[in-house]
Formats: structure tokens, C-alpha cells, sequence
């Protein structure tokens, strides 16, 4: 398969987005296109897995959805919502949806109600700035973002300004709360308890 050569400096919608047809995960931010790393490290998938496992089994029999990458959720402007007037398109790494409305074929059309980020080696620039102000800009009432090699967990929740607060930094053991469920509570250790790379 052959891969697509773009020029970085333009600026693409989602319609061409979907011409895009070869083996490399792309990212839009207002239309600029930004690489998205090889496949990441084996603790990633370890911890994305555990989390994934975690929220799919408190969902069963829920309205709410949860889902990992690649899955494509799009953030239109001013409510246009044609491929063609759609700039950015991210792939978060776990993203649970409750307003089922927003789910099509493609993927998420608006904001997740909550987004989980692990962050891998070369991008936590872009979970930690970039993405977190995309998500906060959207709408997106919770975002976690999750530090594998220091075994941390920043959350943060939208405030009535409509801007991120940080609710606290969980480290490795001890329970951290969903915030957007009022009885939802994780096990920290059930989230790190993974084999290190030697």
C-alpha cells in the first residue's frame, strides 16, 4: 500500500480525510494534520486494554459506550456538520460516549463525555497542551491523561466557565472516581498491574 503524500502546511477537512487510504493514523487540528506515532509500546496496550476492560464491564446494560483507537471522533464548528466543513478529527486512546445520538457509522460526531490519553513517548506534549485544548474548547466533561512510566493519573473535569480544573493527580495505588457516574470508582493497582519491559 502506498502511502499518501501531504503537505503539511494545508490545511484538510474531513472529507479529504476519508480519501486518506493507506496504512498511516493521522490526527486533524483545525485542519492541520499531525502524525500519530507507530504502534506504541507494549505498556501502553497493557494499561489502554486494562482501562478499556474496566468501562466496558460497568457499562453492560448502560446507555453509555465505551471505545478505543482507532476510532475517529470529530469536532464540528458552528454546528456544520458536512465532511466538507469538519477541520478536526482525533483519535483518542479510550473515549466513552452517553449521548448515543453522536454515534454514526464513522465513529463520534461532537464531544465524548469523557476522553482517556496515555501518554507514549514523543507525544505527551500533545496530550498534555494540544488535545487538552481541543477537548476542553469541545465540550469534553472529563479527560484523563495517563502517565504509564510514573504510574500517575491527572484528571480533569470541566467547570462551570467551561475550562479544565484539576481534580487531583492519583498515583499508582488507592481508587479513583468517574466523574461523570456518581457510582463509579477504579481500583488504580487493577490499572498498573502490568509486567514492566526489562
Amino acid at each position: 500500500m502506498q502511502t499518501v503524500q501531504l503537505d503539511l502546511t494545508k490545511r484538510y477537512s474531513y472529507a479529504d480525510y476519508l480519501t486518506w487510504i493507506d496504512d498511516k493514523r493521522r490526527e486533524l487540528f483545525d485542519g492541520l494534520v499531525k502524525l500519530m506515532s507507530p504502534a506504541p509500546m507494549r505498556i501502553h496496550q497493557d494499561i489502554s486494554g486494562e482501562i478499556f476492560n474496566i468501562f466496558k464491564n460497568y457499562l453492560k446494560k448502560k446507555t453509555c459506550k465505551v471505545y478505543h483507537a482507532p476510532f475517529d471522533v470529530r469536532f464540528p464548528s458552528k454546528n456544520k456538520t458536512s465532511d466538507k466543513d469538519i477541520f478536526t478529527v482525533v483519535q483518542p486512546d479510550i473515549c466513552i460516549v452517553c449521548d448515543l445520538s453522536k454515534l454514526d457509522r464513522r465513529g463520534c460526531l461532537g464531544a465524548p463525555d469523557m476522553i482517556i490519553e496515555i501518554v507514549s513517548e514523543g507525544n505527551s506534549s500533545h496530550d498534555v497542551k494540544d488535545k487538552f485544548e481541543i477537548y476542553q474548547e469541545n465540550g469534553v466533561r472529563e479527560y484523563w491523561i495517563v502517565f504509564p512510566e510514573s504510574k500517575v493519573i491527572n484528571v480533569f473535569t470541566l467547570n462551570e466557565a467551561q475550562k479544565y480544573q484539576l481534580l487531583g493527580m492519583f498515583a499508582e495505588k488507592g481508587k479513583i472516581k468517574v466523574n461523570i457516574f456518581d457510582d463509579f470508582y477504579i481500583d488504580l493497582e487493577e490499572i498498573f498491574d502490568y509486567t514492566p519491559d526489562e
